[in-house]
């Protein structure tokens, strides 16, 4: 090499640690000027400079213009694509075969290259052919080959194989240890994970900033908060609570954690702060239910000059999620849309889940539209925000698309379909689904298993719901949960409370709802004493605060049984606001058993509290009547007037060869409603010739009369 390609070569080097493109480009100019484009090292260089800079086609014509290529020109161009992600990985394994075809032969570098692409593909198939060639020429010994070896097997899920590379490492440094345990992060194994960081303690020392954030990743449960503050301890004695990537990463660890106190003190001791520390406070709050926290602290980042990632915008729209903040969700839409984020997957998806939670399926709708090609995830959400708003036919519709495009479903997908089967008691359909999951390969662990089994219940089979029940390899407490309530609703209450008793037995931990399903069991059976048993067991002995489903259940309870007074005294004593649910169970038992003073002052009380239903009005009206009180008949009609009550419009389905068929009352737009009107009238007729007297009760002929 003379004296000006020296000079070239160390300004290319120089350009290429700077990432100064245009100086390059210049550079390369003045090399083909001075005839000097041939040199083996100005050319590698060269290639070296666009693939650093991430011109890879660029470097892709530098490297076809080199006639007699050398290792180095090979790796400059394989290392450039490795750092690409998937279709830069695609590359690499063409460029690597294309070498190894024109018996070039491999070194470490090569390997390091050839490893980080490996990585990103989902087959490591690739990468085990390139470890078995690495062992063959002695390149595995070298650690930074190790180390992308090792980082290969923990992201392609391999931690066994990993673990043997890393067992069998000469050397190890810093990347090594971390590659190791983020690959038991990944895969959630804590104990594996701190088990390693000690044992790198003993060997090499306390690591740098990559080690510490590999293993407070690794800390995502309430449990190893005590191990992750030990690691903040470590990280300020040894002066690297500078780097914000640790601090980031201890506000994420505290948060993930659920000790929201001590996140917080992190992210305000992060002295240089970014987007990503924000981020993590904000989906901290976000994702442990304080989502006004998560709202104020996204305010408090646009005060502080800070511009949102797409990350932070997918925890804010978590907090708008589940506080149904509808307004807020689309002021952040806007703001994203100006940022230009909403082509982005995540983003969409989170926007689709933003919309349904607050109970606007046709925003979500718009938003999953929009998108040519929606993954798996975003149909899953779609398909779940129409179930989690009743509009169980939109979501089988969209089901049926999803399966005509081709597109596989997972198991959320299925456990979503499930659930609309089931508030349709769509029988067939849901046996379809059952027997899709079984074709797909999944399992009947939670969820499959529990919505299967709640399908069949409320379908009334409760014979397939207990076998699907029974063969569930792990129950969990929404599995026991729906076969109680499977068999409580079909009239087996005893079933239903032994079951209980078995849940008791195998160690499962009741929840609120179980103790609705219970206590409605103890309802449907007359079981009074019963009841009170259980409504005391869940303080005394699991510390679960009544809600207003047992308040109500109980009041059900006494007011089947009659005790219609014991069911007033129990209103007034209930310390919750229950509104008008608990009056109005009562209300409805008071004419049962014609116990007309307490449903008059049962009514009054649904009538001060402004109730909307017509039929408390209609029951109310019916009790004055039935006292000959008739001024305070027209008052209740009245303030029925007033209020602009109206009796909502009765809807009905039925299945037939697999479609569900909906009518409501005045409802013209059945494809077959005229068929339907001639059986009508064909059955109307035949009634009227059979002389057939409908019966009308009080109630139903003052709601007429009203009318």
């Amino acid at each position: 090499m003379n004296t000006l390609s020296r000079s070239f070569f160390t300004f290319l080097l120089q350009f290429t640690g700077q990432k100064n493109l245009q100086k390059g480009r210049a550079l390369h100019a003045l090399i083909l000027k001075t005839g000097l484009g041939s040199d083996i090292f100005l050319a590698n260089s060269l290639v070296n400079l666009y693939a650093k800079c991430g011109h890879l086609d660029e470097a892709k014509l530098e490297f076809k213009e080199i006639e007699v290529k050398d290792v180095v020109s090979w790796n400059c161009i394989i290392n450039g694509y490795s750092q690409q992600g998937l279709g830069g990985s695609v590359i690499v394994m063409e460029l690597f075969q294309t070498m190894r075809a024109e018996n070039t032969f491999p070194n470490s570098h090569t390997f390091a290259g050839v490893f980080t692409a490996a990585s990103n593909l989902s087959d490591a198939s690739f990468g085990q052919q390139a470890h078995s060639l690495a062992i063959k020429t002695t390149n595995c010994s070298d650690v930074f080959v190790g180390s992308s070896l090792l980082n290969m097997y923990c992201k392609c899920g391999f931690l066994l194989e990993a673990r043997r590379v890393f067992n069998k490492m000469p050397q190890r440094n810093p990347v090594s240890w971390a590659a190791m345990i983020s690959g038991y992060a990944i895969q959630r194994l804590a104990v594996e994970a701190f088990v390693l960081f000690k044992l790198m303690r003993q060997e090499e020392d306390d690591g740098n900033e990559f080690v510490l954030t590999s293993i407070l990743s690794a800390l995502v449960l309430p449990e190893f908060v005590a191990n992750g503050k030990q690691i903040h301890g470590l990280a300020l004695k040894n002066g690297l609570l500078s780097f914000v990537s640790v601090g980031n990463s201890l506000v994420t660890m505290y948060a993930k954690c659920r000790s929201l106190d001590d996140a917080l003190q992190a992210f305000k001791y992060t002295s240089d702060k970014n987007s990503i520390t924000w981020s993590a406070i904000i989906t901290g709050y976000a994702q442990t239910g304080y989502s006004s926290n998560a709202l104020r602290i996204f305010s408090e980042m646009q005060y502080a000059g800070f511009k949102p990632s797409e990350f932070t915008f997918v925890g804010v729209l978590s907090a708008c999620s589940e506080t149904a903040a509808v307004r807020e969700g689309k002021q952040i839409h806007g703001y994203l849309l100006k940022l230009g984020f909403e082509s982005q997957i995540f983003i969409r998806t989170s926007l689709v889940d933003m919309y349904a939670k607050c109970s606007d399926v046709n925003d979500a709708r718009k938003e999953f539209d929009q998108l040519k090609d929606p993954d798996i995830v975003l149909w899953t959400s779609m398909i779940g925000g129409y179930v989690q708003n009743g509009e169980n036919e939109e979501a089988l519709n969209l089901y049926g698309r999803m399966q005509m495009e081709g597109i596989l479903p997972n198991e959320l997908t299925m456990a979503s379909v499930l659930k609309a089967c089931s508030s349709l008691a769509a029988f067939d359909q849901g046996k379809q689904v059952h027997a899709c999951t079984v074709k797909y390969g999944f399992s009947l662990e939670v969820p499959i298993g529990s919505a299967l089994s709640t399908m069949y219940a409320k379908c009334g089979n409760l014979e397939d719901a207990n076998i699907v029940f029974r063969q569930m390899p792990g129950r969990d407490v929404i599995s026991w949960n729906s076969m109680i309530s499977g068999l409580s609703q079909n009239g087996r209450g005893d079933e239903a409370l032994k079951l209980f008793e078995e849940m008791r037995l195998e160690g499962t931990k009741p929840d609120y709802v179980t103790f609705v399903n219970l206590l409605s069991a103890c309802s449907h059976m007359g079981l009074v004493e019963r009841g009170w048993v259980y409504f005391k067991m869940m303080f005394d002995e699991y510390g679960i605060v009544p809600t207003v489903e047992h308040y109500a259940c109980m009041v059900d309870i006494l007011s089947r049984a009659g005790k219609i007074e014991e069911a007033k005294e129990f209103i007034d004593s209930v310390p919750v606001d229950h509104g008008t649910c608990l009056w109005r169970i009562l209300l409805s038992a008071c004419r049962n058993y014609h116990s007309f003073d307490i449903g008059a002052y049962a009514g009054e009380r649904l009538m001060e509290l402004g109730s909307q239903e017509s039929s408390a009005y209609v029951i109310l009206s019916s009790i004055y009547t039935a006292l000959g009180r008739w001024e305070d008949v027209e008052r209740v009609r009245r303030v029925m007037r007033l209020r602009g009550v109206n009796k909502e419009p009765g809807c009905s389905w039925i299945e037939v060869k697999s479609r569900v068929h909906v009518f409501v009352v005045g409802d013209q737009v059945h494809p077959q409603i005229v068929e339907i009107r001639e059986v009508i009238q064909r059955l109307m007729k035949q009634m009227k010739d059979e002389r057939y007297q409908p019966s009308f009760d009080l109630l139903f002929r003052d709601f007429c009369n009203m009318k």
